[in-house]
């Protein structure tokens, strides 16, 4: 899990973009006096690339920055997820050329984690 948060923290950074935030959903459950699996989401992004699509359609602020859902599965395997955001933001009436232009902030994480 480690390994790979950080392998996408680099791939993110390397990519000049930033990271806004992490957040521990595990720690968060632990304080709480819950279990959780090794839970993790990455906010990330930057605005050269997120406030052009946030101009042409206000409300996909919701939707930004990017996120990644790093998680370990029951059977101990680590993955990612994330939503689509070129669908999402096109939905939005975002034009296509900015919105292709954020797909392809997230196909450096499948980047990252494949072998």
């Amino acid at each position: 899990m480690k390994a790979t948060v950080e392998r996408l923290r680099a791939a993110i950074a390397q990519a000049g973009l930033v990271i806004f935030s992490q957040i521990d959903h595990q720690a968060g459950a632990r304080d709480a006096g819950l279990n959780m699996p090794p839970t993790t989401v990455l906010a990330y992004g930057h605005p050269k690339g997120g406030t052009p699509s946030m101009l042409a359609a206000p409300l996909v602020a919701l939707d930004l920055p990017l996120r990644v859902l790093v998680r370990v599965r029951d059977d101990g395997q680590t993955v990612i997820a994330f939503h689509p955001i070129g669908a999402m933001l096109r939905r939005s009436g975002v034009p296509n050329a900015l919105a292709d232009k954020l797909d392809a902030a997230q196909q450096i994480l499948l980047k990252a984690v494949s072998p």
